[in-house]
């Protein structure tokens, strides 16, 4: 890897010089500028930032720790950060935990030695522990998608209660009594909002509460086709299932399909999150669509304000709104009784 000195070498000047015109700090003439730049671009030269970082104390760069890249959602909320990012002459690394405790750890810990200005934190579970550990450091920190009891602590979220209270009327409306859910971890507090809008629907129409109706589990696939498989040998079996995101609904669709239970006309189902153009679904589910990208660009322009702004002890909590789109997976209105 050439040396500043070896560009200084060709460029015919001093090192000092050459820090100058890569730093943009000092006067140099314009001939010496592009006799540096000609020399570091010819050589492929890369300047070190550590030193710089360490004299600042800033290495513009944040942590985005996710739970499942591979789910669209995190995707569009990951290039929402990194273009607030950008737009401010910072560059994000993505960790994906996998809902993993042990992942968490390891991924905050190795980001710390990094020296990283700021976090955006899915935590996994309650978080309170992985907080403090970057709070004692005292690192910024922006919470994505959950809440977090007894924190006082910057959040970006979508109205999951209410997007699941929505979803649940819906299916409500449509005839339907006997409505499982099918949700995430007990421990994350977005499922236990879903879970709640869910309960809150039920309530508001005068429907039982049927525990047995009620399934936590991970957010993943496998989770939506074993819940389903479940439900479906429950007597009397529901005629409408509300997925706590995208990846369930997949699952769940193929349980279904595999059971040759045809949608919507013996079972409707509802879900969280849309799928991304081009991801083929049939027929295409009714959802509590979230503004992923805003989410992960609101929460690192809120990151940026505590890096960038005055120190400040108000702690802010933006809720995103839900937009229901009611699609053909609902659209059966069940006979009356």
């Amino acid at each position: 890897m050439p040396t500043i000195r070896e560009v200084a070498k060709q460029a015919g000047v001093a090192p000092i010089t050459v820090s100058r015109v890569l730093n943009r700090s000092g006067y140099v003439s314009q001939d010496v500028r592009e006799r540096v730049e000609r020399a570091a671009a010819e050589l492929h030269y890369i300047p070190n930032m550590l030193g710089s970082s360490l004299r600042s104390k800033k290495t513009h760069i944040l942590a985005l720790l996710l739970d499942d890249v591979t789910n669209p959602f995190w995707t569009t909320v990951a290039r929402g950060a990194e273009d607030a990012a950008n737009e401010s002459g910072y560059y994000v690394v993505l960790c994906n935990t996998d809902e993993s405790q042990i992942k968490e750890s390891q991924y905050v810990n190795v980001m710390l030695k990094k020296r990283v200005d700021g976090f955006l934190l899915v935590p996994v579970g309650i978080g309170r522990e992985t907080i403090q550990s970057i709070r004692a450091q005292k690192v910024p920190l922006v919470i994505i998608d959950r809440r977090v009891a007894g924190e006082a602590i910057d959040i970006v979220r979508s109205d999951s209660e209410g997007g699941a209270y929505q979803l649940t009327r819906h299916l409500i409306e449509q005839g339907h009594r006997r409505i499982a859910i099918i949700s995430g971890p007990e421990n994350v507090s977005t499922a236990q909002d879903r879970v709640a809008g869910y309960r809150r629907a039920l309530l508001e129409a005068n429907l039982p509460l049927d525990e047995t109706r009620i399934y936590w589990g991970k957010f993943v696939q496998s989770h939506g086709y074993e819940a389903t498989q479940a439900i479906l040998q429950l007597s009397p079996r529901p005629t409408a299932l509300l997925t706590s995101n995208n990846f369930i609904a997949v699952g769940a669709m193929h349980a279904l399909r595999g059971f040759g239970i045809q949608v919507p006309q013996s079972m409707a189902i509802v879900t969280f999150d849309d799928f991304p153009a081009g991801f083929t679904i049939d027929p295409f589910l009714t959802t509590a669509a979230q503004s992923a990208y805003q989410m992960g660009y609101r929460a690192t322009e809120l990151l940026l304000a505590r890096i960038l702004g005055p120190a400040t002890n108000s702690i802010q909590e933006i809720v995103l709104p839900v937009e229901i789109l009611i699609r053909q997976s609902s659209s059966y209105v069940l006979p009356k009784n």
